[in-house]
């Protein structure tokens, strides 16, 4: 199947470029947005998540979800945080992530490789990768025309949050 699909790089030099992009995203945050997230253990998966989080408007502790595999918070949109790392395929597949994919909020899924096949064709794919002790180069890919026109709005106008 042939859809849109448009990717953006950004580099981040410490917590607070993260945070912009982070808000920067929450901004365009709407129902049923999905972000698939990937990374290495301690590049910043989570601190991403916690900034995404209070830009949504949640002012709960957003921690990772590791061990519950999904917490739920509620802002502007409802948050589904979600941690698929100890987890496989066929047991994400019995969760009913679909449920909350297609829901009123937004999904943030964590470790979103382990689950390709049940990640909605249209997601916004975000990869973080560690480039230097506070560096890291966060690749943006948008698939779908939602998301790739954010991956082309923020090619051209930078993150503003």
């Amino acid at each position: 199947m042939n859809q849109t699909h448009e990717q953006w790089v950004y580099h981040s030099h410490n917590l607070a470029d993260t945070e912009a992009l982070a808000s920067a995203l929450a901004l365009q945050a709407h129902p049923g947005m999905v972000i698939a997230m990937d990374g290495d253990l301690g590049a910043g998966k989570t601190a991403f998540s916690q900034k995404f989080a209070w830009h949504l408007g949640i002012r709960d502790v957003v921690s990772s979800p590791t061990f519950t595999l999904i917490k739920e918070y509620e802002g502007r949109l409802p948050l589904y945080h979600m941690d698929v790392y100890r987890i496989s395929l066929e047991e994400a597949d019995e969760l009913g992530l679909e449920e909350y994919f297609y829901g009123a909020g937004v999904s943030l899924v964590e470790w979103s490789s382990i689950i390709p096949e049940l990640l909605p064709q249209e997601h916004l794919h975000v990869q973080i990768e560690t480039t230097g002790f506070e560096n890291r180069t966060i690749t943006l890919d948008g698939y779908g025309e939602v998301y790739a026109a954010l991956c082309r709005q923020f090619r051209q106008n930078g993150v503003i949050g």
